[in-house]
């Protein structure tokens, strides 16, 4: 049996994901599994046991071009990602059974899907749902991802991240102390319920705990990053994504805001805080919360106040010293 999965999105979706890939391998041990990935994911499933082929698609190549490789050579084919470009590939397989699955309100999405799968499955999440509704439950995106597996047919599945650490990464950041708080700048600090100067006073606020702190972050911020690597705070450096994972495992406790720096803290099984955005708050912090992990999911400010500020690293704070004396 010749199996396709496909995620071109974003890295913290795929590192969500490896729990469906996992359980792709282990309800069809003997299959050929092969995933397609985007240039930008791909590093998530080195070293991955559950896969036996990586394919990286061009970023200028047609996606239905790419999927017709695939004609007549694979028996299941899924779409890991609610998203168009995946159900295109995964369509032009013309697999037996093409499998994906979209939103409860994406109504186009539905109807269309036809085109290219032949069996859909339906989450429940919604973000205007969410905000109407208080009591609205969205489950975790691992395990909506997981109904892709068991609607296919599979029967084991697996609900653990996998996320594999080479010991040449480990090597490569000797320098990053151990058992301290790593802080990971995604610019989602600088912008919208936060500031330059509010990260940068969240750091200071998280020295009174005495341990080290490990500044991370990717090629987006590596100015504002470089601002911020002060006395007391520990600048890891320009990191692979496989040294990044290796700077987590060393750490005792993760801070970020909503980005994928929180799912791979969560594959690496460590505390995390994490601050949404303040839309859609409700929606986040139930399907893409920490998985599996002890965890504080907190909510942006609505505005930039000194006022509001201070409030939320208060919680911020309040927070990571919870989850240190759980």
């Amino acid at each position: 049996m010749n199996i396709v999965l496909c995620r071109l999105d974003r890295i913290g979706d795929l590192i969500l994901s490896t729990p469906a890939i996992a359980s792709v391998r282990r309800s069809w041990p003997d299959a050929h599994v092969t995933i397609v990935c985007s240039r930008h994911n791909a590093v998530v499933l080195a070293g991955n046991p559950d896969v036996d082929t990586l394919v990286v698609a061009p970023p200028d190549a047609s996606v239905a071009d790419f999927g017709k490789r695939f004609r007549g050579k694979c028996d299941l084919a899924i779409a890991l990602a609610p998203c168009s470009p995946d159900f295109t590939l995964v369509g032009a397989t013309r697999a037996p059974l093409r499998v994906g699955y979209t939103y409860v309100r994406r109504y186009f999405t539905r109807l269309s899907a036809g085109l290219y799968l032949n069996r859909l499955v339906i989450s429940e999440a919604d973000p205007e749902l969410c905000e109407r509704e208080p009591n609205c439950v969205v489950r975790h995106e691992v395990d909506q991802v997981l109904d892709l597996v068991t609607f296919a047919g599979g029967r084991e599945l697996v609900r653990e991240l996998v996320v594999k650490i080479d010991p040449s990464d480990r090597q490569a950041v000797e320098h990053v102390p151990a058992g301290g708080i790593a802080f990971h700048l995604g610019p989602r600090w600088l912008k919208d319920g936060s500031t330059f100067e509010n990260a940068r006073a969240t750091l200071g606020e998280l020295r009174r705990f005495g341990l080290p702190i490990v500044l991370t972050y990717g090629s987006d911020v590596v100015a504002n990053a470089r601002a911020l690597a002060c006395a007391g705070v520990v600048d890891a450096g320009d990191l692979s994504f496989g040294q990044w994972a290796a700077a987590f495992e060393k750490s005792r406790i993760v801070v970020t805001v909503d980005t994928s720096a929180t799912h791979l803290a969560s594959a690496l099984r460590r505390p995390t805080v994490v601050l949404f955005e303040r839309r859609y708050f409700r929606l986040s912090s139930q399907e893409w919360a920490p998985f599996g992990v002890p965890s504080v999911c907190l909510r942006k400010p609505a505005g930039t106040s000194s006022e509001e500020l201070a409030a939320s690293r208060a919680e911020v704070v309040a927070g990571v010293e919870s989850l240190l004396h759980a």
